[in-house]
This record gives structure tokens, C-alpha cells and sequence, in this order.
């Protein structure tokens, strides 16, 4: 492509999104700059990346260890290269963790996007596409969940993304230039199709997936299933499960149409199946998947659950011309690969 090749930053380009989405912009042909602080992701994730794009493309990434809240290290970021874009994946992301430290989740999620944005616009870097989320629905009054909805939070983590919503709105308002899309992520579950990328949470994991495949592969004993009385056929919970490759995919749609000379403006868009599945019904596909039984254990509600929430997902469809390629029997096949090849994920066991 030489010198029209486009540089795309990547914050938290080495978490569990960050780093699918980073195998389909190299293998699309964009050069990629990662940002990662590993508070909640392994280096080693970067180097699979390397080895599954192949020596050519892998010249093309570089990853730098450093943390979007010191003004320093976006400068080093900044006038060393000249990024086309930005994709901002870097936050925390656990509900109950951010109930019990709520101070954590505004100091990454809100001060650091905001130094983000600060230093993107002295550097004269105006397209971003932002990772927002479902959460930003809260309890919703009608599903499927509609961009076009109230948005309203449940807990801390949620309300950040909100806020950033919010603040990427009013970046946009004093500066038409800004060119921002912002996804609402539904709940990306499954792993890159040679089984060599995957989730890695550290401790134990606050979403469904990566805590069945902890139980299937022996480190934990069974599945806590929280909620089993609410109003749905089985009385599990009913959310909208998205494979993370899919997921990638809608970035490299949504980068697409930064560059196009469409009116972009600040606009929201779901990425989802439009589908809902309840949790029983995962687990009995993931079984399906792995041969292995998942031991459950029913536990009560937990606070600010939602009963079912899932995608609408016609806006993507047809402004972005993204839609999902992927049910769950292949989230549930590719999170099984994973994680039989991966027991202890991106470590040899501790």
C-alpha cells in the first residue's frame, strides 16, 4: 500500500477485543500502534497476534507499554507517529467491581479518555470510534434495544460509558471536525478460529463464558448462575451473546466509514446478533461444544441484572453494511477450542 497505508492508534489493543479487532485491521492492511498499560491483559497476546497475521503483516504492528492517563506517554505516542484514527478499547469492564470501586473506574475510564481526547485533539486527530456498551440501556423498557432509546445506567461501569457517550457528543458539538462512532458492545463471547487468541481474565471472571470454560477445564468447580426465577422460558437471564471475530469485524466497518465522505457527525451503533439466549441455554451449548458436563449452581438475582436485553441491530446493517456471521453453537466451538488448548490461558499453569 506504501505511504497511503492508514496508522490507526489502538488503546488496550492487547485485551481480549483490543486484540481480534487488531488481527482484522493488519490482515485488512492497516498499520496498527497498540497502547496497553496489562492491567487486565498479557503482552503475550500481542505476540499471538504477530504469529497469526505471519512475519509480513507483523511488521506492520507495535505495541508500546504505557497508560492513556500520563500526559507523557500519549505525547511519546503522538510525536513519534501520525495516527489516521483512533480506536479507543482501554477501560475497565467488571459491573461489580465498579460497584465496590467506583474511584478506579472514573479515574481509567473517564480521566483517561478524557487525556486521550485531549491529546488527539492537539495533535489534530479527529476520527475515533469509542467502545461503549449495552450497558448504557440499563433495565430497558422494551427490547430489542433501539439506538435511538433513553439511556440510562445501572452501576458505575455503566454510567462511565454513559458519560463518555456524553462527553464524545459534546466534543463533536464544539468541533465539527471530530468524526466519532460509538458502539454499544452486546456480550462478546468466543475466540480468534485457530484457538491460539482468546479471554484471559485475571481472578475469577465476572462474565458467563470464560467462567463456564474455567469450570469445563477444571479450574473452577462449578457455574454460578445468578438468577433463576426471572420471567423467561427457563428463568435464566436472556442477553445478546456476539462472537468476538464478528465483533472485530464491526470495527473495521465502523473505521470504513470514518474514512468515507459520508456525514458521520457523533452517532451510536449496536453491535449484536439481535438475539437473545439465555444463560441455560449457553451452558447447554457449550457442553454440546465441549463434550464436558458444567456443574450449576442456582444463586439468586444479582443487583442491577437486567432481565433480557438484546440488539436491534438495523442501523448497523445498513449504515455500516456489517451484520454477524456467527451463532452460538460457533462462539461456544471457538471458546472450547481456546480454552482446551489454553487451560491457564496466555500462561503455562501458575
Amino acid at each position: 500500500m506504501g505511504s497511503t497505508q492508514q496508522s490507526i492508534l489502538v488503546t488496550g489493543g492487547a485485551g481480549f477485543i483490543g486484540s481480534h479487532t487488531c488481527i482484522q485491521l493488519l490482515n485488512e492492511g492497516f498499520r496498527v500502534v497498540i497502547i496497553d498499560n496489562l492491567d487486565n491483559s498479557v503482552e503475550e497476546a500481542v505476540h499471538r497476534v504477530k504469529e497469526l497475521v505471519g512475519p509480513q503483516l507483523s511488521k506492520n504492528l507495535d505495541f508500546n507499554l504505557g497508560d492513556i492517563r500520563k500526559k507523557e506517554d500519549l505525547e511519546k505516542l503522538f510525536t513519534q507517529n501520525r495516527f489516521d484514527a483512533v480506536i479507543h478499547f482501554a477501560g475497565l469492564k467488571a459491573v461489580g467491581e465498579s460497584v465496590a470501586h467506583p474511584f478506579r473506574y472514573f479515574d481509567n475510564n473517564l480521566i483517561g479518555s478524557i487525556s486521550l481526547y485531549t491529546t488527539m485533539a492537539k495533535y489534530n486527530c479527529k476520527k475515533l470510534v469509542f467502545s461503549s456498551s449495552a450497558t448504557v440501556y440499563g433495565q430497558p423498557e422494551k427490547i430489542p434495544c433501539i439506538e435511538d432509546f433513553e439511556l440510562k445506567a445501572m452501576n458505575p461501569y455503566g454510567r462511565t460509558k454513559l458519560f463518555l457517550e456524553e462527553i464524545a457528543q459534546d466534543i463533536h458539538k464544539a468541533d465539527s471536525d471530530w468524526r466519532i462512532i460509538l458502539l454499544r458492545y452486546f456480550n462478546p463471547v468466543g475466540a480468534h478460529e485457530s484457538g491460539k487468541l482468546g479471554e484471559d481474565p485475571k481472578g475469577i471472571p465476572n462474565n458467563l463464558m470464560p467462567y463456564i470454560q474455567q469450570v469445563a477445564v477444571g479450574r473452577l468447580p462449578e457455574l454460578n448462575v445468578y438468577g433463576h426465577d426471572y420471567p423467561t422460558p427457563d428463568g435464566s437471564a436472556v442477553r445478546d451473546y456476539i462472537h468476538v471475530m464478528d465483533l472485530a469485524e464491526g470495527h473495521v466497518a465502523a473505521l470504513r466509514k470514518l474514512f468515507t465522505p459520508d456525514h458521520i457527525g457523533c452517532v451510536a451503533y449496536n453491535l449484536g446478533t439481535g438475539r437473545g439466549t439465555s444463560v441455560l441455554e449457553m451452558v447447554a451449548a457449550f457442553e454440546r461444544a465441549s463434550g464436558k458436563k458444567i456443574p450449576v449452581k442456582l444463586c439468586p438475582r444479582r443487583l442491577g441484572d437486567a432481565t433480557a436485553v438484546y440488539a436491534s441491530t438495523e442501523k448497523a446493517e445498513k449504515e455500516l453494511g456489517w451484520k454477524t456471521k456467527y451463532g452460538i453453537d460457533e462462539m461456544c466451538r471457538d471458546q472450547w477450542k481456546w480454552a482446551s488448548q489454553n487451560p491457564w490461558g496466555y500462561q503455562s499453569k501458575p
